[in-house]
C-alpha cells in the first residue's frame, strides 16, 4: 500500500524513488525532464531485483538432501555458475563465475540447490572473499561432507569504471574445507576441474 512501510526494511517505495530523485539532482540532472520522469520507478524496482539475495535463506535450499547414492562418494564438482552482485563499497556491478565441489558423506543435494545458494549471497551488497566463505560454510553445515571447495572469479566495475580503470583484470578467490584444505591431491583434482590453477584463499 502506498506510504506504508515495505516490510521488513521499514522504507516506503516513495521514500525509495525520492532517494533516487536526490542522487539524480546530485548528478547534476533534473529529476522533472521527460527522460527521467520513470527513472526513480524503474530503479527502485532494479533495487529490489537485485538485492532479492536478502530476502532468502541460503541454508534452506540445501535442507532436503538424497542418501540413495549407490555408495557414490567421489567429487562432486559443479562449474561455471553464473553470477551478477554489487560490491558494498561502491554499489557497483560484480559479474562473473563460481565453482562449487564437495566430497560427500553418504548424502549429495540437488545440483539446481547450489546454484540457487551462489544467486543467495550474490543478490546482496558483497565482498567477493566474504561470498566465497559464505558459499562454503553454508554447504558444509546442510551437507556434513568430506571437504568443500569454492573458486569465485569476477570481475569488479568499480575498478573498470573508476579509480585506476583497469580493464580486463577479474579477481579470484577459494575456500576449501576439509579434505579440500588438508589434502593437496583433493584439492589439486578439484582445481584441474574447475580449470583454475592459481587461487588465493578467502
Amino acid at each position: 500500500m502506498a506510504g506504508q512501510p515495505d516490510d521488513p526494511r521499514g522504507v516506503t517505495i516513495e521514500q525509495a524513488e525520492e532517494a533516487v530523485r536526490t542522487l539524480l539532482r546530485w548528478a547534476g540532472d533534473d529529476p522533472a525532464r521527460e527522460g527521467l520522469l520513470d527513472t526513480p520507478g524503474r530503479v527502485a524496482r532494479a533495487y529490489r531485483e537485485w538485492f532479492s539475495g536478502y530476502d532468502l535463506d541460503p541454508d534452506e535450499y540445501l535442507a532436503r538432501t538424497f542418501e540413495e547414492v549407490g555408495g557414490y562418494d567421489e567429487m562432486i564438482v559443479l562449474r561455471d555458475i553464473e553470477y551478477e552482485s554489487h560490491c558494498e563499497h561502491h554499489m557497483a556491478p560484480i559479474i562473473g563465475r563460481v565453482h562449487v565441489g564437495y566430497l560427500p558423506a553418504g548424502k549429495v543435494v540437488g545440483i539446481s540447490k547450489l546454484a540457487r545458494v551462489v544467486e543467495a549471497y550474490a543478490k546482496r551488497l558483497q565482498v567477493q572473499e566474504k561470498m566465497t566463505a559464505q558459499i562454503a560454510g553454508c554447504i558444509q553445515r546442510a551437507l556434513q561432507p568430506l571437504g568443500v571447495g569454492v573458486v569465485v572469479e569476477g570481475v569488479h566495475e568499480c575498478m573498470t569504471t573508476r579509480g585506476v580503470h583497469k580493464r580486463g583484470v577479474s579477481m579470484v578467490t577459494s575456500t576449501m574445507l576439509g579434505a579440500f584444505r588438508d589434502d593437496a591431491r583433493t584439492r589439486a583434482e578439484f582445481l584441474r576441474f574447475t580449470d583454475s590453477g592459481s587461487v588465493r584463499r578467502a
